[in-house]
């Protein structure tokens, strides 16, 4: 669905992603890890096209994005729908018409159906009768599924997560992790995820990849990403989770 080739990004003389090559499967959840100032935010931006890349290629489905403009670059976001670390909510606007608002503004379905099609979007994210409720009176869980509503009610091909737990505990972070499991198996997107949610991404991605020096270093089936021998791959996970990483004998 999405590859990346020598992919290269700076910032003046701070140089951020220094050939990212990655490939992402159709219809998988990939989280993508990493030391915090990496560029995996910087990454999400170049592969749904708000940033172009200095050198490289970023392919969508066949079509190289990062040569495209205007309408043909906005035909091609159709396919995309983003989970920012905040949800990004309208504050003035409730709950209801949050998620209502992608779907008005590019006409995906009649007005008489908009309500049908929310509130069985809230209804899937564990918000019945919560339409009514502004951001400021949602906890920060809350916020996170009506986030996570509003980019299912456009029926994207693909979903980007930006640490979609952001801010939460732990037990509330696993609630989101599960949801955001739960809506893939229903909906079957293709996902990108970033998190330095360690160990709990493992339980709920198919492919782990990790961004270090502006390069993907490793890239594994969840299951066995924890045993990869990669030195940096082992220390990151041992900092990350007190020493999760698995014996390369195990």
């Amino acid at each position: 669905m999405i590859t990346l080739k020598g992919v290269e990004k700076s910032f003046g003389k701070q140089v951020v992603l220094r050939g990212v090559n990655l490939t992402i499967p159709t219809g998988q959840l990939t989280t993508i890890i990493g030391p915090s100032g990496e560029g995996k935010s910087v990454l999400l931006k170049h592969i749904i096209g708000l940033m172009k890349p200095d050198r490289g290629e970023i392919w969508v489905d066949g079509v190289e994005l990062s040569r495209l403009t205007g309408k043909a670059l906005n035909e091609v976001r159709k396919r995309f729908a983003m989970l920012f670390q905040s949800a990004a909510l309208f504050d003035s606007m409730t709950v209801f018409d949050n998620v209502a608002f992608p779907l008005r503004e590019k006409r995906l379905v009649p007005e008489r159906e908009v309500p049908r099609v929310v509130n069985d979007m809230l209804e899937r994210v564990g918000l019945t009768g919560m339409g009514h409720k502004f951001p400021a009176e949602l906890s920060g869980g809350m916020k996170k599924r009506v986030g996570l509503a509003r980019a299912l009610v456009m029926g994207p091909e693909i979903i980007l997560f930006d640490e979609p737990t952001t801010g939460l505990d732990p037990l509330m972070a696993k609630t989101i992790h599960d949801l955001i499991r739960a809506m893939h198996k229903v909906f079957g997107f293709t996902a990108v995820m970033v998190s330095h949610d360690i160990p709990a991404i493992f339980s709920i991605s198919d492919w782990v990849a990790m961004l270090k020096h502006g390069q993907i270093i490793a890239m594994a089936p969840s299951h066995e990403f924890p045993r990869l021998s990669h030195p940096d791959v082992r220390e990151f996970l041992s900092v990350m989770d007190g020493g999760m990483s698995v014996p390369v004998d195990a």
